[in-house]
């Protein structure tokens, strides 16, 4: 099979092996900046909106795909060699393959190389929307201050050198500043990370930001910039050379980094958009008036169940999410902790069937063809946790419920963090807070267990719950004297077994 590399010149000698854009690229007009082009924006929104420009005569809404990061230099180079170009291989539960190449990303700026294109881009009267894909890390949230870190070496870069930005605040902020200043009318930003109430969090971020940088700036903000929150919601598994290798054995496609995913997704929005927007909602999308509570069920569930299984894993031995979940016992002290610790803790969702939805996220974990790798998941724990897990400890401690099987997992985390496995073999974590996680489960592990809990960056006050103490003291002696899989067995033998 000849095979082809993929750009745009290229998408006539592939369609009959694989599903193309049939719209004209080239009449598609840019209304979009999203920043952040990494796997998970190309499995949900860039496709979404490939699917909007596919069904129907839209032609205003193509994406300019920025790059923000100097690390995120080989995605940029790799997109900009393919015209923008990818593919997407959805592994169905089924083992089989789909594969879509998408075509709605239309231009591409890195921002390290040339901060002023991104600026003015920003600041351009068609881009009537920027969408951000920037990691829970990237919102400067302190949970230790509960507001935004001030005293980041990046944040007081950019105050100092507003014309080249590092931050999204930085960059946010100039391209706002030029749109006041040249008459043009406000934008949406609208966060797709994984955090609860990420346009809330966007919005009040960024005011920090410009409160320190711009003051000037607030107001107009305040009046011509909407921040809606959205939930979002597809497991995508870091590529493998395997997957590259397949697609160019089976479709001849010369793919760089395609993305991979599993079938299922979902977008809620609120529809808070102040200078108009997409019709997401005819290909899937759904546009509500309050998303917190689909957030909170996503985050909780979805993320936090995810955090579990990495953890847990990683300690076993495991690579992969599916063998974690396919393991009976991690499996099932999973389903406790969905279930008797989290689901009571989600409330306002209409129409929604929790238990369904857990058993769905079970299904989709153990999906044997996505080989979602645990060290991904476990990278950055130190931004997920407080975000996915201690939500909801601090939900049941206030009503003074049960956080055993939460104390467990911060458990295994804090035992994770000196780096071996059960069997001794390296864990390599990745985590902007590594030397610090470190340092602390090193003295937790030589002196008293519950010193882990001191990082207050992390927990804030937990380290005050005697109740939670109790549990996690109790886990984390279990799991270092049993391990882990004896020590969920007997998690697991003291509940009722859920079907």
């Amino acid at each position: 099979m000849t095979t082809y590399k993929l750009n745009q010149e290229n998408l006539s000698k592939i369609a009959d092996r694989i599903s193309i854009p049939a719209y004209d690229r080239n009449a598609i007009k840019t209304g979009i900046i999203h920043v952040g082009v990494g796997g998970f924006h190309r499995a949900h929104q860039a496709l979404y909106t490939d699917r909007l420009l596919h069904d129907s005569s839209i032609t205003d809404w193509g994406i300019c795909g920025v790059a923000l990061l100097p690390h995120d230099k080989k995605i940029y180079d790799i997109l900009k060699n393919q015209d923008g170009l990818y593919t997407l291989m959805v592994k169905e539960f089924d083992g089989s393959l789909s594969k879509r190449v998408v075509g709605s990303i239309t231009e591409l700026l890195f921002a390290p190389e040339n901060p002023k294109s991104v600026i003015d881009k920003m600041a351009s009267p068609d881009i009537k929307i920027i969408t951000l894909t920037i990691t829970e890390g990237g919102y400067n949230y302190s949970e230790a201050l509960e507001a935004f870190d001030a005293q980041n070496p990046d944040i007081l870069y950019d105050i100092d050198h507003p014309e080249s930005p590092k931050t999204i605040f930085g960059y946010l902020t100039q391209a706002l500043k030029l749109r006041k200043s040249q008459g043009v009318d406000g934008c949406t930003i609208q966060s797709c990370d994984n955090i609860q109430s990420n346009g809330d969090m966007t919005k009040a971020m960024l005011l920090s930001y410009v409160k320190l940088a711009e003051p000037g700036l607030v107001s107009w903000i305040n009046k011509n910039v909407s921040f809606p929150n959205s939930m979002v919601d597809r497991i995508t598994p870091a590529t493998a050379a395997e997957d590259i290798d397949m697609l160019k054995t089976e479709s001849g496609v010369e793919d760089a980094w395609p993305v991979v995913c599993e079938p299922f997704k979902q977008w809620i929005i609120e529809d808070e958009f102040v200078n108009g927007r997409p019709l997401w909602d005819i290909v899937g999308a759904r546009f509500v008036k309050d998303v917190e509570p689909f957030e909170k069920m996503k985050l909780r569930l979805l993320n936090a169940g995810h955090t579990v299984l990495g953890i847990l894993g990683a300690l076993v031995g495991y690579e992969t999410i599916d063998e974690a979940v396919n393991d009976v016992n991690i499996r099932e002290f999973l389903k406790n902790y969905l279930h008797l610790e989290v689901k009571p803790t989600l409330k306002d969702l209409e129409n929604v069937d929790l238990d369904a939805y857990i058993k769905s996220l079970i299904q989709r974990f153990g999906n044997v063809s996505i080989k979602d790798q645990i060290d991904r998941i476990c990278s950055e724990s130190s931004a997920k946790f407080p975000i996915f897990v201690l939500p909801t400890v601090k939900s049941n401690l206030e009503i003074a419920k049960s956080t055993e099987l939460a104390a467990f997992v911060v458990a295994a985390w804090a035992i994770y963090s000196l780096g071996k496995d059960e069997q001794g073999n390296n864990l390599v974590v990745k985590d902007a807070l590594a030397t610090t996680l470190h340092e602390y489960a090193v003295q937790a592990a030589q002196e008293q267990p519950k010193y882990f809990l001191e990082i207050e960056s992390v927990f804030g006050n937990l380290k005050a719950s005697e109740a939670f103490i109790t549990a996690y003291e109790n886990a984390y002696h279990s799991i270092v004297n049993k391990g882990v899989i004896n020590s969920v067995k007997s998690e697991n033998s003291s509940r009722v077994k859920i079907a």
